[in-house]
């Protein structure tokens, strides 16, 4: 790696274990040049995370514009890197909403702490029903301090809800979930030759102009890979069912995509999303592992609906083991995998302590954009479709691998220079978007529509494309 003022093996290491995962060859490697040496405080490399999963991103594009030959060099900015990690909009005359329900936080059990998600209001309800207490911080802090974590866990799951015990790493090694997770490859990947494909080349300066991208994925992996996808010239048609709003996400998430809704229990809205389906080169989907399925849409139905159809779906806690049906979020992953209770160690804190970013879902998407763009190439070149599956809790895996080592300058915080000139016009006032940390060669992220509503265009691909 190429690197003019920071170069920690770190790094270098996490990199090459994304290389591997996606199939790319090693020497790619030789090709980034990342510049910057600010950290994020944390006893975890999570800069280096950031870096690596962006420039995984990179490498993948260039590999596909490079065609089997030499490939286009790859820069990322670290500091950028860790800033797109945090929150990418500084808007102007307005306010982003809170990002966390009044309700969801860390309490004290009687054994240990556990956390509570509650943002997504069934999520709330079901908890509240188990805790049978009202809607309120402090009901839910005195309802819990009753209960042994592992039994209100394991209670709020049952019932619906979404919650994780705090564990150690040696605990969750030990657990057969964290077993589980730690036998799984990082990216999961199963290859099958087609017939046909359409007839597509890249763009030398929108690599993915002309791709079509159905994103059925929510908060907030999902979204980042096609957000990336977007950025590279893909048109990205968003699916959210009716009612769903993320009002503190979207207008991070929805650049350069156009939002639709449909109800996949309606029989013409299922007419709807098989004819997109059918017409898609990409599909990427953030349901539980037997959601689809449940629905009608299992891995063989999609492949009938599509043949060539690039697939790639990621999940919470694994594909595998005794929680691979499990509902959760970042910050869950992080409590049940040793994550909060290491920072609560290394900052000497009495309750958890997470990641100063949710860095699992930034790291998983990125990943995710790299494993498409690498099915994009398997499909020109060779005729293959790729179906890949990631998960959070793995990526967890390849940050905790490597602890941190002390260093400074720590990170320093976003700069009036580190935006983008020009106000991006979203849909819910102006904003300065902050610059994208990622170039190939002379090519830049670019997006050419701001960030929208969910729900504001119609469920029909672009004919403008």
């Amino acid at each position: 790696m190429s690197d003019p003022t920071h170069a920690p093996a770190v790094l270098d290491s996490l990199l090459g274990d994304i290389i591997t995962a996606l199939g790319l060859h090693s020497p790619l490697a030789t090709d980034v040049q990342v510049q910057g040496d600010d950290s994020l405080s944390s006893c975890f490399p999570v800069s280096d995370l950031a870096a690596a999963a962006i420039a995984a991103a990179g490498l993948a594009t260039a590999d596909l514009l490079g065609d089997g030959a030499s490939s286009a060099p790859v820069r990322v900015d670290r500091h950028l890197a860790a800033a797109w990690f945090k929150t990418t909009l500084r808007p102007l005359g307005w306010a982003l909403p809170e990002i966390w329900d009044p309700v969801t936080g860390d309490y004290r059990t009687r054994d240990g702490w556990l956390r509570l998600h509650a943002n997504a209001p069934h999520h709330r309800e079901r908890a509240l029903a188990v805790l049978g207490c009202a809607n309120s911080h402090e009901a839910v802090a005195q309802a819990m301090a009753g209960w042994s974590g592992e039994a209100l866990e394991t209670a709020i799951v049952a019932a619906g809800g979404c919650a994780a015990r705090l564990r150690t790493q040696a605990e969750w090694q030990a657990h057969p979930q964290g077993q589980a997770v730690r036998a799984e490859p990082l990216i999961a990947q199963e290859w099958t030759a087609v017939a046909s494909a359409r007839n597509w080349h890249p763009d030398p300066q929108r690599p993915l102009q002309g791709i079509r991208v159905l994103d059925l994925t929510r908060i907030l992996a999902g979204p980042i890979a096609t957000r990336l996808l977007a950025g590279l010239g893909a048109e990205v048609l968003r699916i959210d069912p009716p009612g769903w709003d993320e009002p503190a996400q979207a207008p991070e998430v929805t650049l350069g995509k156009r939002c639709a809704r449909l109800d996949l229990r309606r029989p013409a809205d299922r007419l709807v999303v098989e004819g997109l389906l059918a017409e898609a080169d990409v599909l990427v989907h953030g349901y539980r592992a037997d959601a689809l399925e449940r629905l009608g849409y299992g891995s063989a139905e999609r492949r009938a609906l599509n043949p060539a159809l690039i697939d790639v779906s990621l999940c919470a806690y694994g594909w595998t083991g005794p929680w691979a049906l499990r509902r959760g979020y970042d910050s869950l992953v992080q409590l049940s995998a040793g994550i909060a209770a290491a920072g609560r160690d290394w900052r000497q804190a009495e309750q958890p302590v997470p990641l100063p970013v949710q860095a699992l879902d930034h790291a998983t998407g990125y990943l995710m954009a790299a494993a498409v763009i690498r099915g994009l190439t398997g499909r020109l070149r060779e005729g293959r479709i790729l179906r890949a599956r990631l998960s959070l809790a793995r990526t967890a895996c390849l940050l905790t691998e490597r602890p941190a080592i002390a260093r400074e300058p720590l990170y320093r915080g976003v700069q009036n220079v580190d935006f983008d000139s020009a106000p991006e016009p979203t849909a819910w006032g102006p904003a300065l978007r902050l610059r994208p940390p990622l170039q190939i060669g002379d090519l830049r992220l670019q997006w050419e529509r701001p960030a929208t509503q969910l729900g504001s265009a119609r469920a029909a691909w672009s004919t403008a494309g």
